[in-house]
């Protein structure tokens, strides 16, 4: 029923849905999947990119490393969260938390939704 339902939307059907606000996010998803979730911050530079979620959960028991794009439910969150573009720190910070992960043995799981990298100068300063 739903492969149907949506097999027959239009292009622009599909985009609405894709942007619909009640569409789950990346926190959404761990949350409803882990049985406890522990976020994790920063780059190690100093820096910490809210567009990029990393994360210790346990899924019956069995801890995994979370990595994801996080895009804000509201205009202020969006603001906070850059929309879900990460920034050169988003990408250290999940390249820190992914040799973490591999020092100890964790699987890790992705969540990407993001429109894209941010296209700025300060980005590209950064080393983008």
């Amino acid at each position: 029923m739903r492969r149907e339902t949506y097999t027959r939307l239009t292009p622009v059907q599909r985009l609405q849905v894709a942007r619909h606000p009640n569409r789950p996010t990346c926190l959404d998803i761990i949350l409803n999947i882990t049985d406890k979730f522990v976020e994790l911050h920063g780059d190690r530079a100093g820096l910490d990119d809210p567009a990029i979620v990393c994360g210790i959960g346990n899924m019956d028991g069995i801890p995994f490393m979370f990595i994801g794009h996080q895009k804000g439910r509201n205009t202020k969150e969006n603001i906070r969260r850059n929309f879900g573009m990460p920034q050169p720190n988003g990408y250290r910070k999940a390249m820190r938390f992914m040799r973490h992960a591999d020092k100890f043995g964790l699987p890790i799981v992705t969540i990407v939704d993001t429109p894209g990298a941010f296209a700025g100068r300060a980005a590209e300063e950064l080393g983008q």
